[in-house]
């Protein structure tokens, strides 16, 4: 098992602590590692264990841990905050996303009644930059704008 590490808050970051948790508007996530930061502080003479502080926040051992864990190592920013998640960026950009509503709109191909979505995405790939696209991309992006290829 790894050494605890003692987390001693400064006047300063007590002060920017309960104001975030006072103010509420704050997302619950940070609300909730900022309390188990106050918790965890010793600057104010009580020595809180571990269990004590998962109990009266409400959250896993892992979840205390990690918190005093990037208090320590990275600062009080860290410890209140995600990173920033990397992710794919979307293929369906605002020119895409006009193409597709205008071809959901025209007439259905020759020798077809209607769109389907597969027929959405091959004409998409057709004339655009993207290399693929899935039907399933095109569906999700013609409910998120309230279309329906069929109707």
């Amino acid at each position: 098992m790894g050494k605890h590490r003692i987390i001693q808050l400064t006047d300063d970051q007590r002060q920017e602590l309960e104001k975030l948790i006072d103010s509420g508007h704050a997302p619950a996530r940070t609300q909730s590692r900022a309390r188990i930061l106050l918790l965890l502080d010793r600057s104010q003479g009580k020595r809180w264990l571990d269990r004590e502080v998962t109990a009266a926040v409400m959250c896993s051992r892992g979840r205390v841990v990690d918190v005093r864990r990037r208090f320590v190592n990275d600062g009080l920013q860290a410890a209140l905050y995600e990173k920033p998640r990397p992710g794919q960026k979307p293929k369906i950009t605002g020119d895409i996303e006009a193409q597709l509503v205008l071809l959901a709109c025209s007439d259905a191909p020759v020798g077809h009644d209607h769109w389907t979505l597969r027929l959405l995405a091959d004409r998409l790939v057709e004339l655009t930059e993207l290399e693929s696209i899935s039907h399933v991309a095109v569906g999700e992006r013609l409910k998120k704008m309230n279309l329906s290829p069929g109707a």
